[in-house]
């Protein structure tokens, strides 16, 4: 089975000219949605898979021969039955392909391969923060070509990449609007990545990639109305409504870092004055701890007065769950000007649940509990009655799984 034709894949258009030919495209359709359902639901059997993708036993079961033959999936033991012979049950061959996935941010870089049955078999987070021109690329492209030269093994056959990165990424463009330089003149940065490893390659703003992972495989799943706030280095907001994630016209939906909460504050990295993100970012956090330092605030991180650039923010959270009163207060107004922000959220899109993630989520309780007091105070009443507020159970993997599901669900594509 070939790898299928997506909007972004490097392929020769095929032109349709025979009966044979309709039939094969009709075939590998029918086999994608297959991959697909084993994909996301892990395993089923013969007649399951007949009754979701609506195709005959006899038809389904040659599919599945042929699959199995070509070792994209393989029998995984036996179904229950109360008479008869037990039926065969299939997953994805976790050692025939894989995935390489970048997730780029302003910190760091991480680079993980998973298989199709949505298993991480490598990882490393790397010191290459993203920076807004052209050397950037050809960094990555020689730190990815290193790592798959050495650190992952040659039996595993990549056919497709990811790329989680923030910024206002235009869905049917691919352009990164917020960083211009890693772009050419009409190329995107993931035609631009997708040329140099040949390879199918989709890009994906990275609160909408920890979203789809919140959905397809987290506290999300099964749930139809969700936010899912990335608090990083930056603030975002991935949206699921009626269970689809929500893009907007250009894809640039959830942009809630970027929301005024305050007019006379200080300018933000977009230009604007006052926006969420001065105030209730990872960076932010750092600042007010290393501000407050310098000015004789009474502190356990005290010791670090003098070397302030040592600080980072494990200790800071460290700190306020051994109970420093002024960590805990930072983090405390942080999670209280979130959950402002969140309020309009919430009256705008009536969610089920709210789900943090990113790297502040590491405080945990800290942060959640301030976030509801707020949420409490500024939403009307009726807006929280079914809702709830959750720490990813994924947390950093939460935005890995979601650039896999987002890549798998374009190459699977059945129609």
């Amino acid at each position: 089975m070939l790898i299928p034709k997506t909007e972004n894949a490097i392929e020769p258009e095929v032109e349709v000219n025979s009966k044979e030919s309709v039939v094969d495209i009709k075939k590998n359709k029918q086999k994608k949605g297959i991959l697909n359902d084993l994909y996301f639901n892990d395993k089923n059997t013969i007649a399951e898979l007949s009754h979701s993708l609506h195709i005959s036993i006899p038809s389904i079961t040659a599919l599945i021969d042929e699959l199995v033959s070509e070792k994209w999936i393989l029998e995984t033991g036996f179904a229950i039955s109360k008479q008869g012979r037990r039926p065969a049950i299939y997953g994805v061959n976790p050692d025939k392909n894989f995935i390489l996935v970048l997730d780029i941010n302003t910190h760091d870089t991480r680079i993980a391969v998973l298989n199709l049955k949505n298993e991480i078999v490598f990882s490393q987070v790397f010191d290459l923060q993203l920076k807004n021109n052209p050397s950037f690329l050809e960094t990555l492209f020689k730190l990815v070509d290193n790592v798959v030269e050495q650190k992952i093994s040659k039996g595993k056959e990549i056919i497709a990449l990811g790329v989680s990165i923030p910024g206002l990424v235009n869905k049917k463009t691919g352009i990164n609007y917020t960083y211009k330089g890693l772009n050419e003149e009409n190329t995107s940065l993931g035609k631009l990545i997708e040329a140099h490893f040949n390879l199918p390659t989709f890009v994906i703003n990275d609160s909408k990639a920890t979203a789809f992972g919140e959905y397809r495989f987290g506290l999300a799943k099964g749930k139809s109305h969700v936010l899912s706030v990335n608090v990083d280095w930056g603030v975002g907001l991935g949206i699921v409504i009626n269970g689809d994630i929500f893009d907007g016209a250009s894809g640039f939906a959830g942009e809630l870092g970027h929301i005024q909460v305050n007019p006379d504050g200080v300018l933000c990295y977009c230009g604007k004055v006052g926006c969420l993100d001065t105030i209730t970012s990872a960076s932010s956090l750092l600042k007010n701890i290393k501000e407050g330092l310098r000015n004789g605030q009474v502190s356990k991180l005290g010791e670090y007065k003098d070397k302030l650039e040592n600080i980072n923010l494990e200790m800071v959270i460290d700190a306020a769950q051994q109970g420093d009163a002024f960590a805990i207060d930072i983090i405390h107004n942080i999670g209280l000007e979130l959950g402002k922000g969140l309020s309009i959220a919430v009256h705008l899109f009536n969610p089920q649940i709210i789900i943090i993630d990113g790297v502040l989520s590491k405080a945990q309780k800290l942060i959640v509990n301030p976030i509801e007091h707020a949420i409490n105070k500024y939403c009307l009443t009726d807006f929280k009655e079914e809702l709830s507020i959750e720490i990813s159970q994924l947390s950093d993997d939460a935005k890995i799984y979601g650039v896999h599901a987002y890549v798998v669900e374009n190459i699977l594509k059945a129609s």
